[in-house]
């Protein structure tokens, strides 16, 4: 049995993974946005205050614009290091360059008031835009596809740069026998072969290695099994961690793949 690692403030990372499922975020000074529920612990002096609180109220007209997440997120503020998970799935950040990411609502864990957050005229997701750190999870690494490409909406996490998906529908695969099956028995549900979502033009889609949606978990509740940021369900793979891959603000080269 190999020996643990100990951890202090002092062999703590600043902004980068403690291994592949923690995240470490050192203040200085400037705040946080972080997701309710996805602070394991913390040194330092840092205060957690929820969105809306009056002395906020600027931080929030230039970086928080999505009302109907307002209860789900809170401003980490003081100066220490905190450390963010979520239910051992992996954590990793990304650095965007005078971009536009739109991600999954549950996906998304933190990220710093140099980014404004906006909501997504795509149910269940958010956008942010500008230049900045945020760090998210997946159920195991992530894959980014240049469009045209046809995805299972359930496998996605998001895209960057890029017009909103179009649904898209395999009208062989719904008239056959297993869409007959479906369609006169209500049992299976839509799949990733009869139903996609498809994206054209320019930009990145990214994607995580699990297709099977579960219901959101209450944010702040302890999981009672295996799911995946956003609600799905899976064994949360083996991600990697370093340097954040930087996102660019127009058409351009993925760095790296997510978590190396």
């Amino acid at each position: 049995m190999s020996t643990p690692v100990i951890h202090d403030p002092t062999t703590l990372p600043s902004d980068d993974n403690v291994d592949a499922y923690t995240f470490c975020v050192e203040l200085k000074g400037s705040p946080w946005f972080l997701q309710k529920g996805k602070m394991i612990a913390y040194y330092g002096r840092i205060e957690f205050n929820g969105i809306g609180h009056g002395r906020l109220d600027r931080l929030m007209r230039t970086s928080f614009h999505s009302p109907l997440h307002a209860g789900d997120w809170v401003v980490a503020e003081g100066s220490g290091k905190m450390l963010l998970a979520d239910r051992a799935f992996d954590v990793n950040s990304f650095d965007l360059d005078d971009g536009n990411l739109t991600i999954r609502a549950g996906n998304l864990l933190a990220y710093q008031p140099t980014l404004a957050l906006k909501q997504s005229i795509v149910p269940g997701f958010l956008t942010l835009i500008g230049t900045g750190k945020f760090v998210a999870a997946s159920n195991g690494p992530v894959v980014f596809m240049e469009p045209p490409v046809r995805v299972d909406p359930q496998a996605l996490v998001g895209w960057a740069d890029c017009p909103s998906p179009c649904h898209h529908y395999d009208h062989g695969y719904m008239s056959g026998v297993m869409g007959g099956l479906r369609a006169l028995t209500g049992v299976g549900g839509a799949s990733g072969e009869e139903h996609q979502f498809e994206f054209v033009g320019a930009g990145t889609v990214l994607l995580q290695s699990s297709e099977v949606l579960m219901p959101e978990q209450t944010t702040g509740a302890v999981g009672g099994g295996p799911g995946v940021p956003g609600g799905h369900q899976g064994a949360p793979g083996g991600g990697q961690h370093g340097s954040a891959p930087r996102l660019p603000g127009q058409l351009g080269d993925l760095q790296r793949r997510f978590g190396l």
